[in-house]
């Protein structure tokens, strides 16, 4: 909701305690040597940096009432002082009145470029499936606390069938990171899920794959844009492969519990076009199921707590054990809300959970008995007739050989 249709309380109390304060020292002073009556706006400046136009008016309308009504105590009621006095305090009401229409306008500006960003943020990424081959997927993305811009946070998930492989189903996802915010953060975020899912679908190896989508993004970005992605291909039941390009590691939680960060290599950021330099290295991890994989952007390890300490992944182990993945996820994100202050992170977050399950058993088909379709009376009558008219037929044959052979 924006100011104008709310009334902060503290802003209010502060221009309250203001008018009161400086009413009680007017007061208090017997024989005035000096005039407190240009200190009552000051309340209204107070009251616009955080009140609508409106009550921002009301706090004006005391402060100069209070002003005017000075003069009766402190023995300046009539004088040019006092009327110059009351002058200013009109004067600094309505610049207080004015700038707050301009600081609400403002608000709301920003407000719907915000919630434009959002929405566009959200209508590049897909729709993940729930399940991609023997893996589970659980994907969500969290917005940053509402005075961050919107980042370039994205995550996508591909599956295609290659000829070349015995058409065997591939399956490869991407997490990243757009260096940038706003609507350009945006953009930039939906032309690298568009080169990841046409790199993905012309490459045989995830690392190429990642040099692919270098190239292309080169011509894209600017000097100082680039994309810090996780590359990952769980095409092979029993192993998981990676290519990170400067992202942060995955954390990696077995079965039985035990958690790791994936030490993988850490090639550059794409879009920098180094890659020909500086090639990408696929990383092996094996798994089996009930291991579980967190893709995160840094939107997760950057949290901080009140003493400015990092989120440590590793912390996020009894969150990874829920019995399935939506739980588990719901109980990362109840984690890190938890280490925040007030539960508003500092940038968005994206956040892919996968985990390697078993192959789906069809069920036994029950013994069924077959039944022959019901006819009409004509239809079984016409068929034992053609029935009989072939075996006459195949009689008579059969007297002509025997006929012919007696001869």
């Amino acid at each position: 909701m924006v100011a104008s249709r709310k009334i902060p309380r503290w802003g209010a109390g502060a221009a309250t305690a203001w008018l009161g304060l400086v009413l009680l020292l007017d007061l208090v002073n017997p024989e005035p040597t000096f005039a407190l009556t240009v200190l009552y706006p000051i309340a209204a400046l107070i009251a616009c940096a955080v009140l609508p136009p409106r009550w921002t008016a009301v706090v004006a309308a005391a402060a100069t009432a209070l002003a005017v009504a000075s003069g009766t105590w402190n023995q300046t009621w009539g004088t040019a002082q006092h009327a110059i006095r009351i002058v200013d305090a009109v004067l600094v009401s309505v610049v207080a009145v004015v700038v707050a229409a301009i600081r609400v306008r403002r608000e709301e500006q920003m407000a719907r470029l915000v919630a434009i960003a959002e929405v566009a943020q959200r209508a590049i990424l897909p729709i993940l499936p729930r399940r991609a081959g023997l893996v589970t997927v659980t994907a969500r993305y969290v917005s940053a606390a509402r005075d961050a811009m919107v980042g370039g946070d994205l995550y996508d998930c591909y599956q295609y069938t290659r000829a070349a492989s015995g058409n065997r189903e591939q399956v490869r996802f991407i997490i990243g990171d757009v260096r940038g915010k706003g609507i350009a953060g945006v953009e930039q975020a939906a032309r690298v899920i568009r080169a990841f899912r046409q790199s993905a679908a012309r490459q045989v190896t995830l690392a190429q794959v990642a040099e692919d989508m270098d190239r292309y993004l080169t011509d894209f970005f600017g000097m100082e844009e680039f994309v810090t992605a996780l590359l990952v291909d769980v095409t092979d039941p029993m192993r998981v492969l990676m290519v990170s390009c400067g992202h942060p590691p995955a954390l990696f939680r077995r079965g039985d519990g035990q958690l790791s960060l994936i030490d993988a290599p850490s090639g550059l950021p794409l879009g920098m076009g180094l890659s020909d330099g500086e090639p990408y290295r696929e990383h092996v991890v094996p798994w089996t199921p009930g291991d579980r994989l967190l893709l995160y952007t840094d939107g997760l390890s950057e949290a901080r707590d009140l003493d400015g300490r990092f989120l440590s992944p590793l912390m996020l182990g009894a969150a990874l054990s829920a019995p399935d993945t939506p739980a588990a996820m719901d109980a990362v994100l109840e984690a890190v809300g938890q280490h925040t202050p007030d539960g508003h992170l500092t940038d968005d977050l994206a956040l892919l959970l996968l985990e390697r399950t078993t192959p789906a058993t069809p069920p036994r088909a029950a013994a069924r008995r077959t039944r022959r379709p019901t006819r009409h009376p004509a239809e079984a009558l016409d068929e034992a007739l053609r029935t009989a008219r072939k075996a006459r037929e195949a009689g008579a044959r059969t007297e002509a050989v025997d006929h012919a052979l007696s001869r």
